[in-house]
């Protein structure tokens, strides 16, 4: 097996540092290099930007704004953003939510949330931890109850991170 990137994955991969050095702000890259917080402001910035390329959601299906690229390139991208150093876009929305609603949602609900969810438009959160139960999701009291076609929730969630910036949250609940 050769372990070596082909001729073709080193040209990807100077295209990639090329771009993040020409597009990468000033502000976020300090921040980045110096383990700064980088805010929500430069998260959307930088997360538009990619977008703007076609490269914010490189994970997912072509059809819905991935780049069909190689697991090698994939990986390629990551080292990349990692060297530079860039601040990786945030998992909630990119990496937890999108899939269910691309893989199961409808064509509204597609429609509607990835490409908000892909140019960062929409902060997602995740509600898991509760008081008193922290991550242990078996001793979840929040409820969900059926009004109609929706759901009313009754509950608290703690330890939402990077809550305070959220649109959104998605979270566990006890339904039925």
């Amino acid at each position: 097996m050769d372990l070596r990137f082909t001729d073709e994955e080193n040209a990807f991969r100077e295209d990639v540092r090329r771009f993040i050095a020409e597009n990468l702000p000033a502000d976020i890259a300090a921040k980045a290099r110096d383990g700064r917080e980088i805010g929500k402001d430069g998260m959307v910035r930088w997360t538009r930007i990619l977008n703007r390329k076609g490269w914010s959601v490189p994970h997912w299906p072509v059809a819905f704004g991935g780049t069909g690229w190689t697991p090698v390139e994939e990986y390629i991208f990551q080292d990349e953003m990692q060297l530079a150093p860039a601040p990786q876009v945030l998992p909630f929305g990119h990496n937890m939510v999108a899939p269910v609603i691309y893989t199961f949602g409808n064509d509204a609900q597609k429609t509607k949330y990835l490409p908000r969810i892909a140019n960062l438009d929409d902060w997602w959160c995740q509600g898991f931890s509760e008081p008193g139960a922290g991550s242990d999701l078996a001793s979840l009291k929040t409820t969900a109850k059926r009004d109609g076609d929706a759901y009313v929730v009754n509950g608290q969630k703690t330890w939402t991170t990077l809550g305070q910036h959220a649109d959104w949250i998605f979270c566990l609940v006890r339904t039925d």
